[in-house]
């Protein structure tokens, strides 16, 4: 059981038997009246965010979200596959679930899926992914500075800002909390 001056940010706790992380905490103490704490939660299953606040001496269930290395296999039009690369065991998640996080898998990537009473319900992506470029313009001649920027197609469609100086082929190495580019793999 979690108390709700327990709920810090990240923490994963289980609500009418969905398991939710906090996203953002306040804390308010009254007097004699003990603490109220406004929580956004979201909810690992859907994605949905919530506003919720807690009162006085509520009690929260700890939720057993669990955590495997797992391989991408492939992806059809509503569900993606995976593999534990130790025992074998394939796991399906649906498109909602992986959210935008669909925009980083490609075939054979290694990542860690989250499983809630051992049924997979999201994935976590390593903090760096390097996909590679497969559309871009050309560089302006004498316009090859890191301060300017462009629109580069990656291997999984996604679209992101890159220097002028990427090219066709590039491997390019993205923050995946962020979206953005942080630098050309050599």
């Amino acid at each position: 059981m979690l108390s709700i001056t327990e709920l810090k940010k990240n923490t994963i706790f289980e609500m009418d038997n969905q398991p939710y992380k906090v996203v953002d905490y306040s804390q308010k103490v009254m007097g004699r009246g003990g603490s109220i704490v406004n929580v956004r939660i979201k909810n690992l299953i859907d994605n949905k965010v919530l506003e919720k606040t807690f009162k006085g001496n509520e009690q929260l269930n700890d939720a057993v979200v669990t955590y495997q290395n797992v391989q991408f296999l492939y992806r059809d039009t509503d569900k993606f596959y995976f593999m534990n690369d130790e025992t074998f065991d394939q796991y399906e998640i649906s498109a909602d679930s992986i959210a935008e996080n669909k925009d980083y898998l490609i075939e054979g990537s290694k990542l860690k899926i989250q499983l809630f009473n051992a049924k997979p319900i999201n994935i976590e992506l390593p903090k760096n992914i390097e996909l590679k470029v497969i559309y871009c313009e050309d560089a302006v001649k004498g316009d090859t500075s890191s301060a300017v920027m462009k629109d580069a197609t990656l291997e999984t469609d996604k679209v992101i800002k890159v220097p002028a100086f990427i090219k066709v082929g590039d491997l390019v190495s993205i923050d995946t909390t962020t979206g953005l580019y942080r630098e050309r793999v050599k």
